[in-house]
């Protein structure tokens, strides 16, 4: 069995908030679902994925295909360009898919919007949702509480709580300074970097941030990226988080974790890509399980006719404490003896160069 820690140990408890009126299916919506499924057609699931797929989609696949359930799946992807998504919006309004499936807060904020948003007009509200690689979807306002969204809309979260992930890295090493990187247009890395501010502020730890530099079409770019690493270390980070930061991820692996390395600065990553990409330890969901667990969401809805609001919001039952022992040693940071009884450790076979 992989080594891991019990997100029961972990989890923060939710954000309270208010259900949402009107929400869930209308007798409609159902009736159309109920006459699909006794016809014998297939399931008809819209996917929009951000940066195109992922582990997290081939295990949503594979659910279905094992399971032997008839879901056909349209998928899309945003390709990280938000002017695509009325075009996918006026498709599903006029395909009329039994469900919608989407990745990460900014595609699912562009068909859901915000609960709270004055407008709901411009989103998608009569056909149920189910979103998978959201970090914080009470911070993002995609739903007011965990327990029940009040809205046609459930999903699957896939970081592990801050402070939980604050904790391990204070495990390994101490913890005076924290330095983060992060895209200022994405929100699932905002969302984390309002919750770092607030940790720091009640646990005396000081963050450095630094944004990645935008464009003229207000779009990330790599330009000075190893400078901001390079300045986090110069300013006395001790350590370099990683949040769940999609264009930070296409840089980790061939620029940030690199020049940390190259600054004797550790890396903590917050999801598996950012593991693999080379960092020295991190506290991470394995996405391919997300994707059957998402998937699982999805059965509930269409075959177990659940309402969406109905379902709680959450992640799954462990989380993987990951080490890379060759990062490890190029670091010269071995982890405690104590962390051995429960850490997973791979690339442990030769140093990384």
């Amino acid at each position: 069995m992989t080594p891991s820690i019990d997100r029961r140990r972990l989890l923060l408890a939710a954000t309270a908030g208010l259900l949402l009126p009107g929400a869930g299916w209308s007798q409609t919506d159902r009736s159309a679902r109920a006459a699909r499924s006794s016809a014998g057609k297939p399931f008809q699931v819209y996917g929009i994925t951000f940066r195109g797929m992922t582990e997290v989609e081939r295990g949503f696949e594979e659910y279905f295909q094992s399971r032997k359930l008839p879901v056909q799946i349209t998928w899309r992807d945003l390709n990280r360009d938000a002017s695509r998504m009325p075009t996918f919006l006026d498709e599903i309004r006029q395909t009329k898919p039994d469900l919608i499936y989407t990745w990460g807060t900014s595609v699912t904020l562009g068909v859901v919007g915000a609960y709270d948003a004055v407008d709901h007009k411009p989103y998608i509200n009569n056909i149920p949702v189910v979103f998978t690689l959201v970090a914080a979807p009470v911070l993002a306002k995609i739903v007011p509480k965990l327990e029940s969204s009040g809205r046609n809309v459930t999903g699957v979260t896939h970081v592990a709580p801050t402070e939980a992930q604050v904790n391990a890295m204070e495990q390994y090493r101490p913890l005076q300074t924290l330095g983060v990187l992060y895209t200022p247009t994405e929100r699932n890395s905002v969302v984390i970097l309002e919750e770092l501010r607030r940790l720091g502020r009640e646990r005396n730890f000081k963050l450095l941030e630094r944004p990645f530099k935008l464009d003229a079409a207000n779009k990330p770019t790599a330009e000075g990226a190893s400078d901001l690493v390079r300045e986090l270390k110069a300013a006395g980070a001790q350590w370099l988080y990683l949040p769940p930061d999609s264009f930070l991820g296409t840089l980790a692996e061939g620029v940030i974790i690199p020049t940390a390395m190259e600054q004797s600065l550790p890396t903590f990553a917050s999801t598996e890509q950012l593991m693999q990409a080379g960092a020295l330890t991190g506290l991470v969901s394995r996405y391919f399980s997300l994707g059957q667990y998402t998937a699982h969401k999805v059965e509930q809805i269409l075959v177990g006719k659940q309402d969406p609001s109905s379902i709680p919001v959450d992640t799954l039952k462990r989380f993987s404490y990951q080490i890379s022992m060759s990062a490890a040693q190029r670091l010269k940071l071995p982890p405690p003896m104590s962390m051995l009884n429960f850490a997973e450790l791979i690339n442990s076979g030769t140093p990384g160069t």
